[in-house]
């Protein structure tokens, strides 16, 4: 998502980033959710205005933290798509992943104790429907295009904006909100607040995701066949192809 340095980073340092980014992303999501609802009580409309604007401003500031050092995944399928078009070996991909997971349910955690409830409350809200599985497709394979196809023109430095702008508007222009991610959907099962899941609509949004991931990688091959020579200027993209 990021850029790296040349410089070889230690797995374990590049993991410990994915974890920590993914926990202030899980806290970033479901702490304004949980604040916006306080705020504005009954209001659905501004309570999600307000959580897409902090979702959105705070992960631009995350990848900011992060990209120099994992590359500011924090998504198995952008980690996987990475590994696609080279920019992760197979064998990092698969460490991403638990790291992620972990760092997002440890977020959910945080969130909630930051808010004087549970540690741990396990969410009712279903959303499985037909229309919130497409949407996952649609919002995954958008984020993966906007990704890859910034890297992959030369353009990564962008990416912090791009995304934290693609995610902000995705709050609204899906029925879903756009969680674009199994890492964070799985972490969102363990609050039982504005921005949770149940674990029975988990498995659905986790399939349409990967199934997202899928189609936005072949979308953007098909798009950007080749990669862009960066300008010496350019830092170099965690997504290269």
């Amino acid at each position: 998502m990021g850029g790296v340095t040349s410089a070889p980073i230690p797995l374990w340092r590049r993991l410990t980033a994915e974890f920590l980014g993914s926990a202030f992303l899980a806290a970033l999501v479901i702490g304004s959710g949980i604040a916006a609802q306080r705020l504005s009580p009954g209001q659905v409309g501004l309570e999600l205005v307000e959580n897409a604007a902090a979702t959105a401003a705070g992960l631009f500031a995350i990848i900011l933290m992060f990209g120099p050092v994992s590359g500011a995944h924090f998504n198995p399928v952008v980690s996987f798509a990475d590994a696609v078009f080279g920019g992760l070996s197979w064998r990092d991909a698969a460490c991403y992943l638990p790291a992620q997971v972990a760092g997002c349910i440890g977020g959910a955690v945080l969130a909630n104790l930051m808010f004087a409830q549970a540690a741990v409350s396990i969410s009712a809200k279903h959303r499985a429907t037909p229309a919130h599985f497409l949407s996952e497709i649609v919002a995954t394979l958008r984020l993966i295009v906007v990704i890859v196809a910034l890297a992959r023109s030369g353009r990564s430095r962008s990416a912090a904006a791009a995304v934290g702008a693609y995610i902000g508007a995705a709050y609204f222009f899906t029925s879903s909100t756009s969680f674009a991610n199994p890492a964070i959907t799985i972490g969102r099962m363990f609050s039982d607040t504005f921005a949770g899941i149940a674990p029975s609509s988990a498995p659905a949004f986790i399939a349409a995701q990967l199934v997202g991931g899928v189609i936005g990688t072949v979308l953007t091959v098909t798009v950007y066949p080749a990669r862009r020579r960066r300008a010496r200027t350019e830092e170099p993209a965690q997504l290269a192809g």
